[in-house]
């Protein structure tokens, strides 16, 4: 039931995109975009009850296929809680469709097990949720900035076709800051986690030392805005970069690299 609901979100994601191409009213193209994400939820819970009933109960944050769903999950809680009030930019609605439409699509594509299975021995813990669920957020966020970063590079001087330059800045900021809060709590939790599994906060693992180098991508990225008053594409071109820093931490790592976290 799980996969079928989740089906249905991925459906629903892309009828919202095109909602926000073809029509002039946001707001009737916001309808299946909060109906996909509703739905989504749904798809979340019916895992969580379905783990349950098949004797290994835990919240659905454990393997790929559920941090991605997740992800795109986040995405569009994303702009339907914070973007949307956010004046009558529609291309915000479209980025954040095309987004969730386009990372649920990708276990799929890419053919990965989308099974429920019993954790591993090392993810049975009330902290799993609260880690993973934070780190994901702060990505969610960072995917918007990026794609808010690529409007602006290719942006004239003037702004985009889509928006004024000051728009493209002021919202990416707004992105940018809510997704430190949350990898910063990310990474909080999981020293804490840590220190309960292995008996000790930080160990310089591939995943702990990226998600790190994320951070002070960002870190520089609200330094340069605030105490150097950056603007514009030199901070899109930080947002860009972080991003990419992103993507090694969450495929790269775990894929390249072994280490602590290489059942991830």
């Amino acid at each position: 039931m799980n996969l079928l609901l989740a089906d249905t979100a991925f459906a629903l994601y892309v009828f919202a995109f095109f909602g926000f191409i073809l029509l002039r009213d946001k707001h009737k193209a916001l309808l299946p975009l909060a109906i996909g994400t509703t739905v989504h939820l749904l798809a979340f819970f019916f895992r969580w009850y379905e783990s349950h009933k098949a004797g290994f109960g835990y919240v659905p944050l454990a393997t790929m296929y559920e941090s991605l769903s997740f992800l795109s999950l986040a995405i569009g809680f994303l702009y339907l809680l914070v973007f949307f009030k956010r004046g009558q930019w529609r291309f915000l609605g479209l980025v954040s469709s095309a987004l969730s439409a386009l990372v649920l699509s990708l276990p799929v594509i890419l053919g990965m097990d989308r099974s429920l299975k019993p954790l591993v021995p090392a993810l049975q813990s009330p902290w799993l949720p609260i880690h993973v669920s934070t780190c994901l957020i702060g990505y969610a966020c960072f995917a918007v900035s990026f794609f808010l970063g690529i409007l602006q590079i290719v942006a004239n001087p003037k702004g985009s076709l889509i928006a004024p330059q000051e728009v493209l800045d002021e919202l990416s900021y707004k992105a940018v800051a809510i997704g430190f809060l949350f990898l910063s709590a990310g990474i909080l939790t999981g020293a804490i986690w840590a220190n309960y599994a292995w008996g000790r906060y930080w160990s310089w693992d591939p995943k702990e030392t990226w998600s790190l180098i994320t951070w002070f991508v960002y870190a520089g990225w609200l330094h340069m805005r605030f105490v150097k008053g950056w603007r514009g594409k030199r901070l899109a071109v930080l947002s860009v970069m972080g991003f990419l820093a992103v993507l090694f931490t969450y495929f790269g790592v775990n894929y390249l690299l072994s280490g602590l976290h290489s059942y991830v």
